[in-house]
């Protein structure tokens, strides 16, 4: 059943075409990745889906009261007042039904009959109920419970919105959007303003979610965790397919494959022919196969490969060798203000390690570092580099820091002017910068390209000690897996932040979680860690529960849950839920087929009904029309049923 039908969608900006003719669905339960390379048009499609973006041509069709949640990349503005006041405003329903109740309120308090009174108090009763519902599905607790999963202070929950920087006021229009719970949700690059706890809650909840959704992303593993289709801007055009990202690549390198093949065979096939028709054209014997074979080449549809898509591919030079130990923290201490960063940090960093840093907004991170660069000075401590380390910083405030004025080329060639011009340009055609595209200046270029030549900056100075904060957050997904594998055969050492899991699980080789003023170490990578602090957590959970009222954890405390134990108490969990949910989801299947069954009758049923000569025939009319009238009211009671399964399966699918 869909909530969206796309038809004949156009639309161009100058002579660039981002949507030419296309048609798709989303239906009730789908899970949509759009994917393409960066400026292809995936920003651009969630407008118009969100009604944001109009079009040149074509018709979008919502089904009747479907509602849609859209959070674009940059959020200007939020609903005014205090924080929790903006996010409980984001729910459209709470001024009707407080208006409602005001106004019933007050025809109770006027009526002067018994029996309009008692017709009154009924309706007040039914919204009483209602608003109930709403407020254990919509209400303060529960946008309490979302502001503290996306990471927010409850000293926050009343301050004005006005404070909030753009990171901040980004999770408060997604706390907003999660709170409405709509039909349909709209994310374009939901996690580019989470740091990693957020990022796991926030990806936990969405995957609990049974709503249809639309997701924009360049982290791998958070798309194939969330997704079961795929809408993908390609060069022949928009594509649908079925699966998550990883299946969706696999069939497209399948497709790609077969054409390619048969593309080949057609190739020999027709050279052939062409020989038999070139050898035997004067033959009068062979006349009649000639002309057949002159048809048959006519008539054949030449099979049409794909047009190969141009992605950045470039490896690190070799770099010169530092020593062991490449960086020494000691007693480092940094504050702003009152708010104090580190306390007497002492780390070190050994050659070759991959280290990604990981933490809380706001602990420290960044400006680790910044200090380790030199951008920062620390207020106490060292931080002393190993023999022979080449330093290199890559960070988003760096593509603000480029200069706008010159071309991407002079930007380029500043760095190594001994270089002749054709060297420069084959690095800068190795990110997409080809022909005349490097005589761009700087200021006009998108965030993604910009980033591409700040990557492109680190290649033509060589470091054997590399620092990158965010370092996909403007590069497409195709693009961001590029720089992982450039980074894994990179031969110096790196210390990285990046909220892209599928980027740090790929490349990390320790992590330090920053934290009140230091790091926890942790060797491998960062699913290792979390494995880690998962059971750390669950076994000082089973303690602290085990343990008599007033007694101390420690030796005397009660053996913590074996793995054995915990497997069979989830499964048994599991088991419990799945017989609350199997009758809730076989009565939504049957709710889901009679719909569109009757959905297709009646699409069947209206252009007879249109039709003038039935219209002059009552004898023909009447049945078609009171089977319409029966429909309809069906339908009507089946939707309403239908929107009840699906609270009652979110309901369970949310509980712990």
């Amino acid at each position: 059943m869909s909530l969206v039908a796309a038809n004949g969608l156009t639309l161009a900006f100058g002579a660039r075409s981002i949507l030419d003719d296309a048609s798709f669905t989303i239906n009730a339960h789908d899970r949509i990745g759009l994917v393409g390379p960066n400026g292809t048009g995936k920003s651009t499609l969630l407008g118009v889906l969100s009604g944001k973006q109009a079009l040149d041509d074509g018709e979008l069709s919502f089904r009747r009261r479907v509602r849609t949640g859209y959070l674009p990349q940059d959020i200007l503005e939020l609903p005014p007042g205090t924080l929790l006041e903006s996010v409980l405003s984001a729910v459209p329903d709470r001024d009707r039904l407080t208006s409602t109740l005001a106004t019933l309120e007050a025809a109770i308090e006027t009526s002067e009959e018994d029996e309009e009174r008692i017709d009154l108090a009924a309706q007040l009763a039914d919204l009483h109920e209602e608003l109930a519902a709403f407020e254990e599905r919509h209400g303060r607790q529960r946008a309490e419970r979302i502001l503290d999963g996306l990471g927010f202070a409850r000293a926050r929950f009343d301050r004005p919105v006005t404070e909030l920087s753009g990171g901040w006021k980004m999770r408060a229009a997604l706390a907003g959007l999660l709170l409405m719970s709509p039909d349909l949700l709209l994310l374009d690059e939901p996690t580019n303003h989470l740091d990693l706890p957020t990022l796991l809650w926030f990806d936990t909840f969405l995957a609990r979610s049974s709503r249809a959704l639309v997701l924009v992303s360049h982290d791998r593993e958070f798309l194939n965790r969330q997704i079961n289709r795929v809408i993908s801007f390609e060069p022949e055009g928009l594509r649908a397919w079925s699966g998550d990202y990883d299946e969706y690549k696999r069939l497209r390198a399948l497709e790609e494959s077969d054409l390619a093949a048969r593309a080949k065979r057609q190739a020999q096939r027709r050279a052939e022919m062409e020989a038999f028709i070139e050898r035997f054209r004067a033959k009068a014997t062979k006349a009649r196969q000639v002309q057949s074979r002159i048809k048959l080449l006519e008539k054949e549809e030449t099979v049409q490969t794909h047009e190969a898509r141009a992605t950045i591919s470039f490896r690190f030079p070799e770099v010169a060798r530092s020593g062991r130990e490449v960086l020494r923290y000691e007693g480092l201490r940094k504050a702003f203000g009152e708010k104090v960063i580190y306390r007497g940090l002492s780390q070190t960093v050994l050659r070759g390690e991959r280290i990604a840093i990981v933490g809380v907004n706001g602990a420290g991170k960044t400006t680790l570092l910044r200090l380790t660069a030199g951008e920062l000075a620390a207020d106490a401590g060292t931080i002393t580099p190993g023999p022979n380390v080449q330093l290199a910083y890559y960070a988003q405030h760096h593509t603000d820091l480029l200069d706008r004025q010159r071309t991407i080329l002079e930007e380029i060639w500043s760095l190594v002017p001994e270089q002749p011009q054709s060297w420069v340009r084959s690095v800068l055609g190795s990110f997409l910068f080809t022909g005349d595209d490097v005589e761009k200046r700087i200021g006009v270029l998108s965030g993604g390209e910009r980033a591409r030549v700040a990557l492109a900056r680190l290649l033509v100075v060589p470091s054997n000690l590399m620092l990158m904060d965010e370092p996909t957050n403007h590069l497409d997904i195709d693009s961001s897996e590029m720089l992982i594998e450039a980074l894994k055969s990179y031969s110096g050492t790196l210390l990285f932040v990046s909220h892209n899991r599928s980027f740090i699980d790929q490349l990390a080789t320790r992590v330090w979680d920053v934290s009140d003023g230091t790091i926890v170490d942790w060797p491998g990578n960062l699913s290792d860690y979390l494995h880690h602090r998962a059971l750390e957590e669950a076994a000082r959970a089973q303690a602290e529960q085990g343990a008599p009222e007033g007694a101390e954890s420690g030796p005397q405390a009660p053996r913590t849950e074996s793995d054995k134990e915990r497997r069979r108490r989830e499964a048994e969990r599991r088991e419990r839920l799945g017989a609350r949910l199997r009758p809730l989801k076989a009565e939504n299947e049957r709710l889901e087929a009679r719909i569109a069954e009757l959905e297709t009758e009646q699409a069947l049923l209206e252009p007879q009904l249109a039709d003038p000569d039935i219209c002059a025939d009552f004898a023909k009319l009447r049945p078609l029309t009171e089977r319409f009238q029966a429909n309809t009211a069906e339908l009507t009671l089946l939707m309403e049923r239908w929107a009840e399964v699906q609270a009652e399966l979110e309901a369970l699918s949310n509980e712990p």
